[in-house]
């Protein structure tokens, strides 16, 4: 087995593939005679018959099989490490860094990703979830090559792609309040009733809550979904991204009191990177292709 080769392998596994040993060879560029004297050292190395050859097209064998769904995993490992070593030749990272805020919808968010990493498999992707001003501070400290999340677009220090609007709609479960919704309702009447919010998770800037209640008790989560499942088991209301709620406000499984005082609010989110750092061939790929998207 410390005899085997890279050269072995990609014949056996082009024979296998073409189905004999001159396809193998034309597709290699080699000689039929080279294509079949790698496979007869091969088999005999191993100790077995790797392909049956009585047909006029070669065929595994039952150990052939066998051998074949190990021997491709080696290739396909070894073609990961080629691509890598050639990436690394060129300069190119090896990994990015990408940050998904807390109002960013995940299902498309994590689409368009998929579909650019895609192309480049040899790249590692670090995905964060952070909240509120998490995003912002991973991407001031130089720890996030790009972030899905809203921005203060005046920041010079920012660029940034529009993506998409995302309405908040302050809503509660049916039976929640003791008094009728309405569109009427006034921000005094909430101050009795629980206010589920989203945790900060930026480590070392100043905190923020946004449409929080002044007086009124509060319950702190770490992400949409929770907070999402906290208000329809009736145990606290708060403001929700439209996304996640439009069947349920469809259903009546929640219900808006967004109205003349509880206006909600709208923000505009964005994929934003630091100007001040700077940006390999991949992360400049990645932004090229949102753009792109975007269009």
């Amino acid at each position: 087995m410390n005899n085997l080769t890279l050269h072995q392998l990609r014949c056996f596994d082009a024979v296998v593939n073409h189905g004999s040993f001159q396809a193998a060879a034309d597709q290699l560029f080699r000689s039929q005679p080279t294509v079949f004297a790698a496979i007869k050292s091969l088999e005999t190395q191993v100790g077995v018959s790797l392909l049956d050859r009585s047909s006029y097209r070669v065929k595994l064998t039952d150990a052939g099989r066998s051998f074949y769904g190990h021997a491709r995993v080696l290739l396909q490992e070894y073609e990961k490490l080629e691509d890598h070593i050639t990436q690394l030749s060129m300069g190119v990272e090896a990994e990015l860094h990408v940050v998904i805020g807390d109002l960013s919808p995940l299902t498309e968010t994590l689409s368009l990703l998929r579909r650019f990493f895609d192309a480049s498999p040899s790249t590692r992707l670090h995905l964060h979830f952070e909240a509120i001003s998490g995003p912002w501070e991973r991407l001031r400290d130089g720890n996030a090559d790009l972030i899905f999340h809203h921005i203060d677009a005046s920041d010079p220090g920012l660029e940034y792609i529009e993506l998409q609007n995302v309405q908040l709609i302050p809503v509660v479960a049916p039976g929640f309040l003791s008094f009728p919704v309405s569109d009427n309702i006034l921000p005094e009447q909430m101050r009795d009733y629980v206010q589920c919010v989203i945790r900060d998770s930026a480590t070392h800037s100043k905190p923020r809550d946004y449409y929080l209640m002044d007086g009124a008790r509060s319950w702190t989560v770490s992400d949409q979904l929770m907070k999402k499942e906290i208000i329809v088991q009736g145990m606290g209301w708060g403001h929700m991204p439209d996304y996640l709620i439009e069947e349920d406000l469809r259903t009546q499984k929640l219900l808006s009191i967004k109205g003349l005082h509880l206006k909600g609010g709208q923000v505009r989110l964005v994929a934003a990177r630091n100007r001040n750092i700077p940006h390999g061939p991949v992360a400049q790929k990645l932004w090229s292709y949102i753009q792109d998207q975007c269009q």
